[in-house]
């Protein structure tokens, strides 16, 4: 290995940890301004001359030429400045990393190590070896006993039926749906909910694709009616002036699921609110924002019940605390025999990786 030496320069390493500084808030104000990159730019002047980021010798001007350097913006077609491919990557990766980092060392969810191997755990159970199986699997003590076993300590010889493995535990090949609310309440009363919200659905769909190639994750979003949209689409969405329809993301998250050839199937739903919508066999939208409307919560208790019949469980993350909520996501837990956890927005992204990271485990004998 070749190694190349030069004078310490501290400016270097002060520009190199601003730039990381610099990049870090950009992100997060990327996902807070849906995607807009002049605004985000503009929020970060504003702090920047408010908390001294930036002086004489680097600007806002400087660093908007780091990410157009970097191809991470670039000049849009209609005027302004947009994400580029590698700056949506960017968005991605560092939602992953900041989620990963702030898991406990002890966690489930910290699953990485310095060593690759081949994606199981080894147990203490062995087997007969088989073609493909890897030579770090071979149980030498065991091996070697077997070929005593067969021919004796004065011809010792080792043949192919003398080989013995340790059995590994797998992680079979799963297919997650992830339901995002984007009803009106994910913003109510000054208290931002999307955000962390975006920012878990981009480190999901980083870590299983990156990561977890066999497996895959459709994104769901959800107000008044549901649809599907693209990894790509994930630091541009935004709430609107929706109610919550939960049981279409529920038909929606089960019609993709159909046609995954995955043998495990799941769906995590993220939300902070109540279903207040339905849609009607007409395609009308039937709403109500008052209360738990009988009609709307049967019908999407029934949902949860028919995703249990497909062997579909919900993991729901309920962003509150109601009491009158937390007793509807119970019954909605109880009628799928799924999960519940109820969160606040900045434990979210720990929540759901330690779960889809701990329960895609199977041991497979």
């Amino acid at each position: 290995m070749d190694y190349r030496y030069s004078k310490f320069d501290p400016r270097k390493l002060a520009l190199q940890k601003l730039l990381d500084q610099l990049q870090n808030i950009f992100n997060q104000l990327i996902l807070q301004t849906n995607g807009d990159v002049e605004e985000a730019l503009e929020y970060l002047e504003y702090f920047g001359e408010r908390y001294g980021f930036f002086n004489e010798s680097f600007t806002i001007e400087d660093f908007k030429k780091y990410l157009e350097k970097d191809r991470q913006i670039q000049k849009a077609a209609g005027g302004g400045v947009e994400l580029t491919r590698k700056g949506e990557q960017v968005i991605r990766s560092a939602a992953l990393e900041n989620i990963f980092s702030s898991l406990r060392k002890d966690s489930a969810g910290n699953h990485r190590v310095p060593d690759s191997g081949v994606g199981g755990e080894r147990l203490p159970e062995t087997r007969g070896f088989q073609f493909g199986d890897s030579v770090d699997l071979i149980h030498p003590t065991a091996t070697l006993s077997n070929a005593i076993k067969r021919a004796g300590i004065d011809d010792l010889s080792i043949v192919e039926e003398d080989f013995e493995v340790f059995e590994t535990e797998h992680t079979s090949s799963c297919a997650t749906v992830l339901m995002v609310d984007v009803s009106h309440s994910m913003i109510l009363y000054g208290e931002d909910r999307i955000t962390p919200a975006k920012q878990v659905a981009l480190a999901l769909t980083e870590l299983i694709n990156t990561r977890y190639p066999k497996d895959s994750v459709d994104v769901v979003l959800f107000g008044d009616e549901a649809w599907e949209v693209s990894k790509d689409e994930l630091p541009y969405i935004g709430v609107g002036p929706f109610h919550t329809n939960t049981r279409a993301g529920l038909q929606l998250a089960q019609l993709i699921l159909r046609k995954k050839k995955q043998v495990n199937r799941q769906i995590f739903m993220v939300t902070d609110g109540k279903p207040s919508a339905l849609t009607e066999r007409d395609g009308s939208i039937y709403k109500n924002p008052i209360g738990l409307d009988r009609r709307v919560v049967n019908k999407t208790l029934d949902e949860a019940a028919n995703c249990r019949r497909l062997n579909i469980p919900v993991t729901t993350f309920m962003l509150t605390d109601d009491p009158t909520l937390v007793h509807f996501i119970e019954r909605f837990t109880q009628a799928n025999r799924g999960r519940a956890y109820y969160s606040q927005p900045d434990k979210l992204g720990s929540f759901v990786f330690v779960d889809y990271i701990k329960n895609r485990r199977r041991n497979i004998r």
